[in-house]
């Protein structure tokens, strides 16, 4: 058997193509392949453990000494090649036990025994428990999806599984959501990419940590090879959302791509807008007046020329860390404006390309791509959970948390010390006083390195005011610039702010949010909002570490749940229970008590404005998946489902009437 080569190369056989990959292969990875190809354990004895990675760094060959990194390329390539000519896997479904002991000896450190059915999930090799075959969506049942970008696009694949008729609204002409909005030099994601990636939906990352563009190629081609776009309406903006309690569903009223207003009728009304969409624009006296281009990260223009100029950038936030070493090549002169010193971690190798050898192993094993994402799952998910929570009788509370933490704060101050070699007087205004963690921990894009050239600038005094020409400081500096480039973040607490959406009792969600206070079950479900659900809603980002797409999916998985049990049960219309939110949220709440978020040393946009933490989950992403697996309506007001609505060119007929009397079920958390 061969593989088909690349156009312009020689056709070459599978021996060969295999065992070059396997020299790029990342041997913690493959000898997992190898035990479940194989169904030899020996390959988790203690001579083949891969040493504990630091960090991000992580040594592919897994600090295995050189004659037993041969022995397992060897062994890999005999097992691949039986396989692909048609052996069976001898373990096609580890057990929970089993799994764990492989994780455990492919990270060299111990993955505790809980997390075995949310990695096997990961792993993908298993068949779920499958709930008993239940009702399909009554009639023309119809679920509005309000946003294209990652949690809208995975909503739609799932609620479309389950017979029902989706419209998606989208504002933009493309798909994509932020990764549309953010186009700026450097753009990039901050998590692993094949963590930042849907569970059904594979793709061939040329980098670890993918940047933009690749990132809306992927979510392009999600929705094209899903076959989404015909259920898409794009140019069009959502305006307001209003309950409609006779119809069991939502009116809401849309602008066209042409500017007229139209009102649509659906049963079930999903916000997918995410969090980073409303970008922030500080409130600096004189910023309207500067002469120059003024420029926010998430509106930069196609045409924008910056070589050569004297460019200003407010913020050291996750965007100007990239943004920042992608322009300093070009510029004339770089003025940084921090406004608070930050924690960043090494990206080491991770921040290049996969080599082409490892990609080719990624696309023609799927076991071996499977366990590479597993792998992550583990490194960049929970492990560092128990260091983020406070020590009460930590002696040193004010730089950390507990000793762990400590640790980080040591391997941090060290790689910062070590990058500022050269500018050791850099270091003080660039060290951070608050603990690891407290902020988003940031990834080097190169930012040290920029901060050392010659042309390089970083100001440290407070902007008191912008002038045509130049910014003022706090100090008495004045700074000639040509150009200015907002990298200030966005309104992530005011969640659901594009448009207003009006519950059962008339009071808007903004007004039950009392603004910037969001709260949710589940990050999810709302009292008052029968109906509606917010994906990556408050308290759903895993500032612990993990993907977003993961807490989103687990979100999806649970609402799937939820609605094809109301469909089972004639149910017409779901609201959570108000002692099923506020349990839920009580628990939010003491448990950030706890943790690293709300320690006093920082400002951070995980708080809302009364100092609340709001955007965090603070449950480890193994607890809120068991929280998502199952859907109970006791938690949950519900009314029976009258005669389905027949919505015709996006407005419904009327409705036969029936019992509006509620059920009567009862629940706390679970």
């Amino acid at each position: 058997m061969t593989v088909t080569p690349p156009p312009g190369q020689p056709e070459r056989s599978d021996r060969e193509r295999f065992s070059e990959a396997l020299e790029y292969a990342h041997l913690p990875t493959v000898l997992m392949v190898l035990v479940q190809l194989t169904g030899d354990r020996h390959w988790l004895e203690a001579r083949y453990r891969a040493r504990r990675a630091k960090g991000l760094a992580d040594d592919i060959t897994g600090g295995l000494p050189p004659e037993v990194q041969a022995e397992v390329r060897a062994a890999a390539l005999e097992a691949i090649l039986a396989w692909r000519a048609g052996a069976p896997v001898a373990i096609p479904d580890p057990s929970d036990e089993l799994l764990v002991a492989m994780l455990s000896s492919s990270t060299g450190e111990r993955v505790p025994e809980e997390y075995g059915p949310m990695f096997a999930e990961v792993l993908g090799t298993r068949t779920p428990d499958e709930p008993p075959a239940r009702s399909a969506a009554p009639p023309g049942f119809r679920a509005m999806i309000v946003g294209s970008g990652l949690s809208g696009l995975a909503a739609a694949v799932r609620l479309r599984d389950l017979g029902i008729d989706i419209v998606i609204v989208e504002r933009r002409d493309e798909v994509g959501g932020t990764w549309q909005d953010n186009r700026y030099p450097g753009a990039g994601v901050d998590v692993p990419s094949h963590l930042y990636s849907y569970s059904f939906a594979s793709y061939d990352w040329s980098h670890y940590f993918a940047r933009r563009s690749e990132i809306h190629d992927y979510i392009r081609r999600v929705a094209d090879d899903f076959d989404l776009r015909r259920h898409i309406r794009f140019s069009t903006e959502v305006l307001s959302a209003r309950h409609d309690a006779d119809r069991q569903g939502w009116r809401v009223l849309l602008r066209t791509p042409d500017g007229t207003a139209e009102e649509v009728m659906v049963d079930v009304l999903v916000s997918a807008v995410g969090a980073f969409n409303t970008p922030v624009t500080p409130n600096i006296p004189g910023l309207a007046d500067f002469a120059g281009p003024v420029v926010h990260t998430a509106g930069w223009p196609d045409d924008l020329d910056l070589a050569g100029k004297r460019v200003g950038v407010i913020g050291n936030g996750a965007s100007a860390m990239q943004v920042v070493p992608a322009i300093t090549p070009t510029v004339g002169a770089l003025t940084i404006f921090q406004r608070s010193p930050q924690w960043v971690q090494p990206l080491g190798e991770m921040k290049g390309p996969i080599p082409e050898q490892a990609r080719f192993l990624l696309r023609e094993v799927e076991l071996y791509a499977r366990w590479y994402r597993v792998r992550w799952a583990w490194v960049f998910h929970d492990k560092l959970h128990p260091s983020f929570q406070k020590d009460p009788d930590w002696p040193h509370p004010e730089r950390s948390l507990n000793p762990i933490n400590d640790g980080h704060r040591a391997y941090f101050t060290d790689y910062i010390t070590e990058q500022l070699a050269d500018r050791p007087e850099l270091v003080d205004d660039v060290l951070p006083t608050y603990p690891p963690f407290g902020k988003r921990m940031l990834l080097d894009w190169g930012w040290y390195e920029a901060l050392q050239a010659d042309h390089v600038r970083l100001v440290t005094s407070g902007i008191s005011e912008v002038e045509p020409h130049h910014v003022r400081t706090g100090d008495g500096g004045r700074h000639e610039l040509d150009a200015l480039v907002l990298a200030t973040g966005f309104d992530v607490v005011r969640f659901i702010s594009s448009f207003e959406v009006v519950g059962r009792s008339g009071v808007t969600l903004r007004e039950a949010w009392d603004d910037d206070d969001g709260r949710a079950y589940l990050g999810l479900a709302i009292p008052d909002f029968p109906n509606f659900f917010c994906l990556y809603g408050p308290n759903t980002q895993p500032g612990h570490g993990g993907s977003l797409i993961h807490t989103v999916e687990a979100q999806i998985h649970y609402l799937g749940d939820l609605l094809e049990r109301t469909f089972a049960d004639g149910v017409g219309s779901v609201e959570c229970r108000r002692e099923v939110f506020d349990a839920y949220n009580a628990a939010v709440d003491a448990a950030h008590e706890q943790m690293i978020w709300t320690h006093p040393g920082m400002t951070t946009y995980y708080r809302n404005s009364r100092g609340r933490v709001v955007v965090n989950m603070p449950f480890r992403n193994l607890e809120f998946w068991r929280m998502t697996r199952r859907a109970d309506l006791d938690g949950y007001l519900t009314e029976p489902r009258r005669r389905p609505a027949t919505h015709d060119s996006g407005h419904a007929s009327g409705v036969e009437e029936s019992s509006d009397e509620e059920s009567s079920h009862a629940a706390g958390v679970h």
